[in-house]
């Protein structure tokens, strides 16, 4: 029988082979069981490596260390290569994985990060071949640099059956694209493409030209004098207003689709947002419980946070639950995440935990709806960025989140309400809310200025002399 089941496997594999060289157009990784059997092999070779190179060293010392390291580069490689070769979901779990600085050992992350901007790409003959067969436009074949490559899987197989037709239509891309645009106008830091709508179809996307330096690039920020601060407070802007505000959130947030560049000419940094296709619009219900939590989280109100986690399907593992959102310890969420940065023995806190709570966490993301698995998604994406600029938990991030909680919960409650006299109430208690969270940032800026200091030496030398 085995022998049997062999020989019709060979005769398969041959025949497969045959049609696969006599039909170009054929992908090999088309087949399932093609990338299924390549991710085997590699998660087998990475289990048998770390089993067998770790074994007899012992625990904790200088060689340990470094046989670690050793072993983590090579995983790392190996899961990029698997990654190219497969493509498709492959990439986009990649390209989540380059960005988690704050999360997963420094050798995957380094290796990685490679898929941000250098991914798979087709080839310049499929390419054409889209164009002649929607455009009829030999013209385009100058511009093929500025189109952008096919949308991808999802990460997540139950997110892909509803979102995968809409990320291959490109007008929906672009039509996303001018929506964001439009939504954020106010922000004048932010850049999106403009479309090309008579050069464009399902299948084509033409967008303007736009470059710059990846947003976790430190070093290009520092070459080119960006405030590194000040871009770090405006994604936080930008994405606080996507997701409380308004509920349109770009989910995709991974440093190859966000890109910075000063403008020569007013010598203001811009944040240019690319890749449209995957956005998650979020219920009012749900948005309202999201921007309640947060406010319990930036308050450090554990009875809040325990109540609008269970409504968020949490249920017992709010505490785990907290920690995700926030990529902090319990303890400093019971502290006040904006109390204190983050410290290097709760990052590595944070790193062992991630592994030891596994079950807990597939448990969790299968009981959270399904508008929170992309949101923690895209949450995991910007504390990534923010490692990387080393703005981790800074003060001002959780001002603009909460003016933006204030602001969308408020909007909220002026829409529910028939009352004139309570519509004028809720908008004062939402004016006080705002004041005191500009008194606030003024005293932080104080606080940390030299100014400030100045004050703080002048008042201790008058109580000096009062006593």
């Amino acid at each position: 029988m085995a022998l049997r089941a062999l020989k019709f496997a060979s005769l398969t594999a041959a025949a497969s082979g045959i049609y696969l060289y006599g039909n170009r157009l054929l992908d090999p990784n088309d087949f399932g069981v093609v990338r299924v059997g390549r991710a085997i092999a590699t998660t087998a070779v990475i289990t048998y490596d770390y089993l067998t190179s770790l074994r007899s060293v012992p625990y904790g010392s200088e060689e340990y260390e470094f046989l670690k390291s050793q072993v983590h580069l090579r995983s790392a490689e190996r899961l990029r290569e698997l990654c190219c070769s497969n493509r498709g979901t492959f990439i986009k779990v990649g390209q989540h994985l380059g960005a988690l600085d704050y999360l997963l050992p420094e050798e995957y992350t380094r290796t990685l990060k490679v898929l941000h901007s250098q991914a798979p790409q087709s080839t310049r003959q499929e390419i054409e071949q889209v164009i002649r067969e929607d455009l009829g436009k030999e013209i385009l074949l100058l511009v093929v640099k500025q189109i952008f490559p096919d949308f991808e899987f999802m990460w997540l197989v139950e997110e892909a059956k509803k979102n995968l037709p809409l990320e291959l239509d490109f007008l929906h891309e672009g039509r996303n694209a001018e929506k964001v645009a439009h939504m954020l106008k106010n922000f004048d830091f932010l850049k999106v493409p403009r479309i090309y709508w008579e050069l464009s179809t399902s299948r084509v996307l033409l967008m303007e030209f736009m470059e710059g330096g990846q947003v976790n690039d430190r070093a290009y920020m520092e070459r080119n004098g960006i405030n590194v601060n000040e871009i770090s407070r405006n994604l936080g802007k930008l994405y606080s207003e996507m997701i409380f505000v308004n509920g349109f959130v770009h989910c995709d947030p991974h440093p190859g689709n966000v890109l910075v560049k000063k403008c020569p000419a007013s010598g203001k940094a811009h944040i240019i947002l690319l890749d449209h296709g995957l956005y998650q619009v979020l219920s009012e219900s749900f948005r309202m419980d999201y921007c309640r939590l947060w406010q319990a989280l930036i308050k450090a109100d554990m009875k809040r946070v325990q109540k609008y986690s269970r409504r968020l399907g949490a249920g017992d593992l709010y505490p785990l639950f907290a920690c995700m959102l926030t990529a902090r310890s319990w303890e400093s969420v019971n502290r006040g995440i904006d109390q204190s940065p983050v410290s290097a023995s709760e990052d590595m806190e944070i790193r062992s935990n991630a592994a030891a709570y596994l079950p807990q966490i597939t448990q969790l993301l299968n009981n959270v709806p399904r508008q929170m698995l992309l949101l923690l998604k895209t949450n995991d994406l910007l504390r990534g960025i923010e490692s990387a600029l080393h703005t981790r938990a800074s003060a001002s991030s959780f001002l603009n989140m909460s003016r933006c909680c204030i602001r969308a919960v408020s909007t909220y409650q002026r829409s529910k309400s028939h009352s004139l006299y309570r519509r004028a109430q809720i908008s004062l208690t939402e004016a006080l809310s705002l004041w005191q969270i500009n008194l606030y940032e003024l005293f932080l800026w104080l606080k940390g200025s030299q100014l400030g200091n100045w004050v703080i030496a002048l008042l201790r030398r008058m109580q000096h002399f009062t006593y």
